[in-house]
């Protein structure tokens, strides 16, 4: 049975109840009360498992958590506020003024920012990497690096790294892996494949209709014995480790980030995400499905499409040999010029200009003047960005309806 099959049964298991209510209850309470002082100590240091106030976890966000840390093979999971602020809680948690980050491969214009920019203000810096530029990537790490970073696929050069090289090299360096799963959740596993910690933007295609804005982060178990998180590089574990052990990384990411950031998620938003995730073994084969197709015969006429599904593409054999069920949502198209880029948008009466991804319906986008439109060349030049660059991330309209009206939209 594939992942897929596997968890449209397990998905509708865990979210819905067999006794009571089917749908998980809502827990619309920002604070909890505790029943003595001797109770609220407990909780307070980790003894007893209650809520301690809706900043650092509600009932209905903690079934999510434990939903989403069971699909990647977890121990945990912390929810958020956002996809941004699953990728700060993940960064913050690990770093400190004077650190540095490794990033491989294209980014999405916020977490780019977020690293060359705002981490930058605090001291963190930040070495960007092409997906295949192992031998500099290897040579770039030393005793201030805390962090490899990539996306599971390059959001929107639509490159895909080789998760398990890179993973052998941050664990022969002792370097932790985060990988942003947010376009491939079920259709790869990172930390199946030797990454530390995985992080979504649940906003997209786990939610999978724009009603809820979201994020989360998965995290390994730490080993018993040698673990990467217990050496000096990471000595700030260590108080974690005393009290939670195997879990450290949460405690972690709650006491240095979450509690102090407060990208914490909202209930409501949460009990939203769990009905699209209900559905998520359903509608992404049949994206990724829709996808090939649709790649295939845009270039057969002779649009400018980016995917790794052709094998035009430089990643075409990586794809298939890594990413068998799929790479997610997105492929580009170049019109070559902005107005070529307008034109297209204007014509297309299918596809939905927004800057959300991973929607149930084919959505739409001009890169260089939305998201981009503050890079400099040099910048847009490593990240893919052209003038005429449209990424399209595909719905569940039939392949055939979206590939008459961008062919009509190019003309």
């Amino acid at each position: 049975m594939n992942r897929f099959e596997d968890y449209c049964t397990k998905f509708v298991q865990s979210i819905g109840n067999k006794e009571g209510a089917i749908s998980p209850s809502i827990v619309s309470s920002a604070s909890f009360a505790y029943k003595d002082p001797e109770t609220a100590e407990g909780i307070f240091n980790g003894s007893i498992k209650k809520p301690l106030y809706s900043r650092m976890g509600n009932p209905t966000t903690a079934k999510l958590e434990s939903i989403l840390a069971e699909m990647d093979g977890g121990i945990g999971a912390v929810a958020t506020s956002s996809g941004m602020g699953a990728t700060t809680l993940a960064v913050t948690s690990l770093v400190s003024q004077g650190d540095e980050i490794i990033s491989i491969g294209g980014l999405f214009g916020g977490t780019y920012s977020l690293f060359n920019e705002t981490l930058r203000r605090f001291g963190i810096t930040t070495h960007f990497f092409d997906v295949d530029d192992l031998d500099n990537i290897n040579n770039a790490i030393n005793d201030k690096t805390k962090i490899i970073f990539l996306e599971s696929v390059g959001n929107p050069n639509m490159r895909l790294p080789d998760i398990k090289k890179i993973a052998a090299i941050a664990d022969t360096k002792g370097v932790a892996l985060l990988v942003d799963n947010t376009i491939t959740p079920l259709s790869i596993s990172p930390l199946a494949l030797g990454a530390d910690i995985t992080i979504y933007s649940t906003t997209k295609i786990i939610s999978g209709n724009s009603s809820a804005l979201g994020g989360c982060v998965v995290f390994r178990a730490i080993n018993e014995k040698d673990d990467k998180f217990k050496t000096k590089r990471y000595s700030f574990l260590e108080k974690f480790m005393k009290g939670a052990g195997e879990m450290a990384l949460i405690p972690n990411a709650k006491k240095r980030a979450l509690r102090d950031f407060g990208m914490s998620a909202n209930a409501h938003a949460s009990y939203q995400t769990m009905l699209g995730l209900e559905t998520l073994a359903l509608r992404l084969p049949r994206i990724v499905k829709n996808i090939e197709i649709i790649v295939k015969e845009l270039a057969k006429n002779s649009l400018h499409v980016n995917h790794p599904s052709l094998e035009s593409h430089p990643h075409h054999r990586r794809y298939k040999e890594n990413f068998q069920f799929g790479c997610g949502t997105l492929f580009t198209i170049d019109m070559q010029t902005k107005e070529k880029a307008y034109d297209f948008l204007r014509k297309t009466k299918l596809a939905t200009i927004t800057a959300n991804i991973g929607d149930t319906r084919t959505l739409a986008l001009h890169m260089a003047s939305t998201i981009y439109s503050d890079f400099d060349e040099s910048t847009r030049k490593f990240l893919g960005i052209t003038d005429g660059l449209i990424r399209i991330s595909v719905g569940l309209e039939n392949p055939q309806e979206i590939i008459n009206d961008f062919l009509k939209a190019a003309k």
